[in-house]
């Protein structure tokens, strides 16, 4: 079967874009020839999976003409979420936060779950390989909940563990000690404010950046915040972080499992909650997985491929 689509210059420049990657990704996976000439796409397979393609890139136009950029990544999206039976546009149209003309929404149906979640919940937890947008959308989260005056305040922490490496004595103040350790923290703040703004909203103290250290003998209130990197607190700076809640606050608290850098004789505080607090009202737990990934492909496979390493060794 052969079937060709006639799209807009908007349309085939996107689908063209970067190298072709959205092409390509639809060729992996849709299991039919995909050809684009001028604004001309033709799809040729059997007669099921150039349907299933059709359906994809009805979706795929779709997002563009709603203003959405595409790459490589959105066509995984797109069959998970049809797959899930979900509305697409659902998924792609809950815009968290918006900034310079740039839309920030989920990208998958977990991710949908995980933006609800937060938006519903008193405290979140986002647990799943790197690359899922636990923290850059939790991010989005507090920077809408603080624009929209919802809190008062941001307060972002991660405990100061390192990768597998000793970086020793640093030098500098205290905002200069702990930069490395928070510096993926205020990557994705910036990406979410001009710097300039950030800056201000820093040394005025509405948006707070801290090691977990700091948090204890505190009660926050009228606060979004969220803890990264939880896979390396231990159960009793855990218990201490969650402690910390008050009155008007929303807490989210992301990590991955597979990326523990505690010694190995001390148990993630992170394994440790999802054990203790699963049953418990107005605290939700959003598993994201390799198919939540949205970098680079590669990293998907990666994920995968060490998931799968992991699960034989088990065995």
């Amino acid at each position: 079967m052969q079937e060709t689509l006639e799209i807009s210059n908007a349309v085939a420049a996107e689908l063209a874009g970067i190298s072709d990657g959205v092409l390509d990704a639809l060729r992996e996976r849709l299991q039919c020839t995909v050809r684009l000439r001028g604004n001309q796409l033709t799809l040729e397979g059997d007669d099921q999976h150039v349907e299933n393609a059709r359906a994809v890139i009805d979706e795929l136009v779709e997002l563009v003409e709603g203003g959405h950029q595409i790459g490589g990544h959105t066509v995984d999206a797109v069959l998970g979420t049809l797959e899930a039976g979900q509305d697409v546009r659902e998924v792609f149209d809950a815009v968290v936060w918006r900034h310079r003309g740039k839309k920030i929404a989920p990208k998958t149906v977990t991710q949908k779950r995980y933006v609800d979640s937060i938006r519903r919940t008193t405290i979140t937890f986002g647990i799943g390989p790197a690359g899922t947008g636990k923290t850059y959308l939790a991010m989005a989260l507090a920077v809408a909940a603080l624009h929209e005056r919802e809190v008062s305040r941001i307060i972002l922490t991660r405990p100061a563990v390192e990768a597998g490496e000793r970086l020793g004595f640093l030098p500098g103040d205290l905002m200069a000690k702990v930069d490395p350790y928070l510096r993926p923290l205020f990557d994705a703040l910036y990406d979410m404010l001009d710097p300039d703004k950030a800056n201000n909203l820093i040394e005025r103290g509405t948006i707070e950046v801290a090691p977990l250290a700091f948090m204890r003998g505190r009660t926050l209130n009228d606060s979004f915040i969220i803890l990264d990197e939880a896979q390396n607190t231990s159960p009793e700076q855990m218990q201490m972080f969650l402690t910390r809640l008050g009155f008007g606050s929303k807490v989210v608290v992301t990590g991955d499992i597979t990326q523990i850098d505690l010694p190995r004789e001390q148990r993630s505080g992170l394994v440790h909650v999802r054990d203790v607090l699963t049953e418990i009202d107005g605290i939700q737990f959003v598993e994201f997985d390799h198919k939540d990934v949205v970098r680079h492909k590669l990293v998907q496979r990666i994920v995968e491929a060490y998931k799968e390493h992991t699960d034989e060794r088990n065995r």
